[in-house]
């Protein structure tokens, strides 16, 4: 009994620790080359990723290539995706800037209005979605970070967390193909 309360204690300070230690996208303000996600998603830019699970396995490949552009001060993201398995998927942001680091954005499949932030060389976003696995739907927290790199390719890292433990993660890698 001894040894499981120390252990109960030792991850709830764990917790408290990781909790404690988060990146602020503010902390990337001033680094090179500087992400400005209209600038960089204004064409046709193409993506390759996948779905780890919470152990690593990866569960899924997929491929995505999106449509952005610039209507009426808004910027519009239409995303394809095509799944190893053959499934396909779309989902349409829309980003409205509100200043210089700020955004508000909405999607097809997205219940809530989504506040984003770009810093520097990164772009930092958190939104609810629900997500089909198997016969079910999990709503998932989405901690989603972009990072764009000398070369010009963008680094997506993205945790999918339920009641604040990380249940899987999606890694995708952007290129441009038609800015």
């Amino acid at each position: 009994m001894k040894i499981s309360v120390q252990a109960a204690v030792f991850a709830l300070l764990v917790t408290f620790l990781a909790g404690c230690s988060s990146i602020d996208v503010e902390d990337y303000a001033g680094t090179e080359p500087r992400l400005d996600i209209a600038e960089y998603f204004t064409g046709t830019t193409r993506a390759w990723g996948m779905v780890q699970d919470y152990s690593g396995e990866v569960q899924r490949r997929f491929t995505v290539t999106i449509d952005g552009r610039v209507e009426n001060g808004t910027l519009i993201l239409d995303e394809d995706f095509v799944f190893a398995d053959g499934e396909t998927d779309r989902r349409v942001w829309r980003f409205e800037r509100i200043d210089e680091h700020r955004w508000e954005g909405t999607a097809n499949d997205v219940e809530e209005t989504v506040d984003a932030r770009q810093y520097g060389h990164a772009f930092h976003m958190n939104y609810p979605l629900d997500v089909a696995i198997g016969d079910r739907t999990i709503n998932f927290t989405m901690d989603d970070w972009m990072y764009l790199q000398p070369d010009g390719r963008l680094i997506n890292r993205t945790a999918m967390t339920k009641f604040g433990l990380t249940l899987g993660e999606i890694t995708l890698v952007f290129e441009q193909v038609d800015p």
